[in-house]
């Protein structure tokens, strides 16, 4: 009975005070986090699927699947600013009721070389905005039999929820600098980037019952990610920290990735040939710690995450968070030497 209690409860402020789908693998969702981030990458075209299974242990818990591609033109060394295009698609479902979202974005990301090791994006996106859910599924208090519910016996509730479409903006800013230690078999990196975003400027009315006025709150987002390669080694250290605000909400996700480089790139063939391991623990502050393991193969990447849930919740939960997998593919620089010409590294 308490578990069905908690499950109305979600149902209920998911009703009340719709929020944004969520992802602990952000990092690995870019355009969710940040629309300058489209073509904001080393290579020319990029394609990730994530997908998302929180709360499993409930039964009908979220379930969220996204799919982006990515790309940049006129990225050549002549051109001072270049153009990234992103298209963003995500479906949300959770409940008995399937009650969701499907979003299709459009992002746009102006890219300026602002020096030989730095460069400043700045984006914006507009997308369509479905929301649903099947109310029918639903049971209520007075349809229980004793101890029992009885699906077929009438509910005394009036529903008058329908499904909607709204249209939504948001945008962002991306500045990175990066540099390059020369040596003979590989240049260790060390990058920096800083970005900021704010999704749902127009703040779209959630029509979730006629008359409705609800506005969908206004996502605000920061974030800082680095990558330092230590010199004469394999290794890299992949920190970053996120901060996340949309109404009284606010999330803070901190942490790193070790990486392992089995094979490092050659001046020749550049990133294409590197593969390596990624291992990481992240924290959601008073929500989860977030262990996470990928494995990229050049142009190929997956990766998997499991949230491990710490909050007062897990009394309910089990410390059973959230399952998180998703699938890369990128179209890399071809070498060293090349990526230096186009993106003014050392």
């Amino acid at each position: 009975m308490k578990k069905h209690l908690y499950i109305f409860a979600l149902f209920i402020s998911s009703l009340g005070f719709a929020q944004d789908i969520h992802f602990s693998q952000i990092q690995e969702c870019p355009l969710w986090l940040n629309p300058a981030n489209a073509g904001f990458f080393n290579g020319y075209l990029r394609a990730v699927a994530n997908y998302r299974n929180q709360w499993a242990s409930m039964g009908n818990a979220y379930q969220t699947m996204a799919v982006s591609v990515d790309a940049s033109a006129l990225k050549l060394k002549k051109n001072k600013a270049y153009i990234g295009l992103g298209l963003f698609v995500f479906n949300d479902r959770a409940g008995v009721a399937k009650m969701g979202t499907t979003q299709a974005q459009l992002h746009i990301n102006a890219i300026l070389k602002t020096g030989k090791k730095s460069k400043l994006a700045g984006a914006v996106y507009v997308g369509f905005n479905q929301n649903s859910a099947k109310y029918a599924s639903l049971t209520f208090g007075n349809q229980y039999v004793g101890k029992d519910i009885d699906a077929s016996a009438p509910s005394g509730e009036a529903v008058s929820y329908a499904s909607f479409v709204n249209v939504d903006a948001g945008a962002g800013l991306n500045y990175e600098f990066s540099s390059a230690n020369v040596d003979m078999l590989r240049d260790d990196i060390f990058s920096l980037k800083i970005g900021a975003a704010v999704h749902h400027i127009n703040r779209p009315v959630q029509k979730f019952a006629s008359g409705s006025s609800y506005q969908l709150p206004m996502r605000f987002v920061g974030n800082v990610q680095a990558r330092i390669d230590l010199k004469e080694t394999k290794v890299s250290i992949l920190p970053s920290v996120i901060y996340i605000r949309q109404a009284t909400a606010t999330e803070i996700t901190l942490g790193t990735h070790f990486r392992y480089r089995f094979k490092n790139p050659t001046k020749v063939t550049g990133v294409k040939s590197e593969t390596g391991l990624n291992i990481g623990v992240y924290y959601r502050v008073n929500d989860a710690i977030i262990p996470q393991l990928s494995v990229d193969m050049a142009k190929y990447a997956i990766g998997v995450g499991y949230d491990i849930n710490v909050s007062k919740y897990k009394q309910v939960s089990n410390m059973n968070g959230g399952f998180e997998i998703y699938l890369k593919f990128m179209t890399l620089d071809d070498a060293l030497f090349k990526r230096k010409r186009e993106h003014g590294l050392n």
